[in-house]
């Protein structure tokens, strides 16, 4: 199988390429269904697990695709190809391999980043016992990132406010930061990080606790696409540089592991990201996590995507809207080409970056 099969062209097809992988390797599996929502296709919604090595392992290397839903399709070729390419084959006997597959369900199905909640995951694992985080530059062009149409004199007159407002507050780079900092005030918004945890937060923490218990290493590579150049991956820390986990990122993947924290990785800052959490499922581990995110196309055309989408679950279908409408699929097309690029050369590069930093996840938690 050459390494673009391994990638799919659904969810559905993207799980029975991984099931069927992992059951052939022998690995133990598990399924976590999502009893709030279905698929696109009126289908079962679940988060896989497939686990290699026993339990008992002190060692154990943790694999997440789907976080932001429809960037499962990366994810997921990926962790298909780790399992029919040999990767898994090629590691320790001291280090057990845990794969989660499609922890967002929902989004990965209904080519959406979110949940089925309209929530951002990667926003969504936090305390919401705490006050919530501010974030009042967002607040400030909410309703401009929902106007009243999308392909009429609303849009214009929204777009013309924005380029206004980046003009005035510093650019592209303040805009990202604003809109996709997260923000917890406005439900039906970008970026929102909810208001208590969703269903894929619980599953996670279930999964993490448990296949966890007996672990004192943890390597996690959670990925992502979407950020960055075309076909390039960003080994990103959410670690400030100088502490001893980012030291050891660093020391497993290279000098190219950039930290949110510091200002040096294409993603901002943000509150409650998903590998954030595992250390607060496992406080007796040592763990090193990375999130690796893949360049697709260009930033504006990015956020454009993801407005658009944003707009069509908020006001397109709310209104009528059909989906099967030309605007509704337009809309759907740009975001899934967002956040996948549907080539071969693409795919190629994406796995190969991953499979060289899974290996090099082996060797920092055998070392």
């Amino acid at each position: 199988m050459g390494i673009p099969q391994y990638f799919s062209a659904t969810s559905t097809e993207a799980r029975q390429k991984f099931l069927e992988a992992a059951r052939t390797a022998g690995a133990a599996l598990e399924s976590h269904v999502n009893p709030n929502a279905r698929g696109a296709e009126g289908e079962e919604l679940a988060a896989d697990v497939a686990r290699f090595g026993g339990m008992e392992a002190e060692n154990l290397f943790i694999v997440v695709s789907g976080t932001h839903g429809n960037e499962g399709f990366c994810g997921s070729g990926c962790q298909t190809g780790f399992i029919g390419d040999g990767v898994i084959d090629a590691r320790p006997q001291s280090v057990a391999v845990l794969m989660i597959h499609a922890i967002n369900p929902y989004g990965f199905s209904h080519i959406r980043r979110v949940t089925e909640d309209n929530v951002d995951l990667n926003r969504n694992f936090r305390d919401f016992s705490t006050p919530l985080p501010e974030n009042p530059r967002y607040a400030e062009i909410h309703d401009l990132l929902l106007p009243s149409d999308w392909d009429g004199p609303g849009r214009a007159t929204a777009d013309s406010a924005l380029k206004a407002w980046r003009e005035a507050n510093g650019g592209m780079k303040a805009y990202q930061a604003a809109v996709a900092g997260g923000q917890y005030v406005f439900p039906d918004g970008l970026f929102f990080g909810g208001r208590k945890p969703t269903w894929s937060n619980g599953a996670f923490r279930a999964i993490v606790r448990k296949h966890g218990a007996g672990a004192k290493r943890v390597g996690v590579i959670d990925i992502h696409s979407g950020l960055g150049p075309m076909g390039y991956g960003e080994p990103l820390s959410i670690i400030p540089p100088g502490a001893p986990a980012f030291e050891r990122a660093r020391a497993w993947w290279g000098d190219a592991v950039t930290s949110t924290a510091d200002g040096t990785s294409k993603s901002p800052p943000v509150t409650g990201p998903l590998i954030g959490s595992i250390e607060e499922s496992l406080p007796g581990a040592e763990v090193t996590a990375i999130g690796l995110e893949y360049g697709t196309i260009e930033l504006p055309e990015l956020l454009d995507a993801l407005r658009g989408d944003n707009w069509l679950y908020a006001r397109g279908i709310t209104s009528g809207l059909s989906l099967d409408s030309a605007l509704a699929r337009d809309i759907k097309a740009k975001v899934r080409d967002a956040l996948y690029v549907d080539t071969d050369e693409w795919k190629e590069k994406v796995y190969a970056r991953a499979a060289d930093f899974a290996l090099k996840a082996f060797r920092g938690l055998s070392a």
